[in-house]
C-alpha cells in the first residue's frame, strides 16, 4: 500500500470542511446570495434582452422579479446528484446559491426565459 500524498490529504480534508461549512451554513445561516452570475443587457425598440451566464442551470429554476424598478434574479447552481461524490480536480463555475440585481429604465415589461448558448436568457417585452 502506497503511503498518502501529505498535499492530497490536506486538500481533501479542506474540500471536506468546506463542504461540511457550506452544508452548516444552509441549515442555520442567512440564504444571502453567495455570488452574483454575469450578464450582457441589450435593448431595441421593442424590448430588453438580457443574457445570464448560467451553464447548466434550467431557465424554469430561475427566478425573476421586478420590485421598484429593479430587477432580481436568483436561483440556485448546484453539481447533479450524479456528480456530488465525483473526485474534483478542478471547479471553477460558482455552485451554490445567485442573485443578480439590474434596476431597469422607466416602464412595463412581460417576461419570458429561454436557453440561448449556454446563458439563461430574459426577455423584456416592453409595453
Amino acid at each position: 500500500m502506497q503511503p498518502k500524498n501529505p498535499f492530497d490529504w490536506m486538500l481533501s480534508e479542506a474540500l471536506d470542511q468546506l463542504t461540511r461549512g457550506e452544508r452548516m451554513r444552509q441549515q442555520f445561516g442567512r440564504q444571502d446570495a453567495c455570488w452574483e452570475p454575469p450578464i450582457d443587457v441589450l435593448e431595441t425598440e421593442h424590448e430588453l434582452l438580457i443574457l445570464v451566464a448560467l451553464p447548466g442551470v434550467n431557465p424554469d429554476n430561475v427566478e425573476t422579479v421586478i420590485h421598484d424598478g429593479v430587477l432580481v434574479i436568483s436561483g440556485q447552481r448546484t453539481l447533479p446528484p450524479e456528480l456530488r461524490n465525483a473526485r474534483i480536480h478542478r471547479l471553477e463555475l460558482p455552485q451554490g446559491r445567485f442573485e443578480r440585481r439590474i434596476a431597469l429604465p422607466l416602464g412595463r415589461y412581460a417576461i419570458s426565459r429561454f436557453v440561448m448558448d449556454g446563458c439563461v436568457a430574459l426577455r423584456l417585452a416592453k409595453s
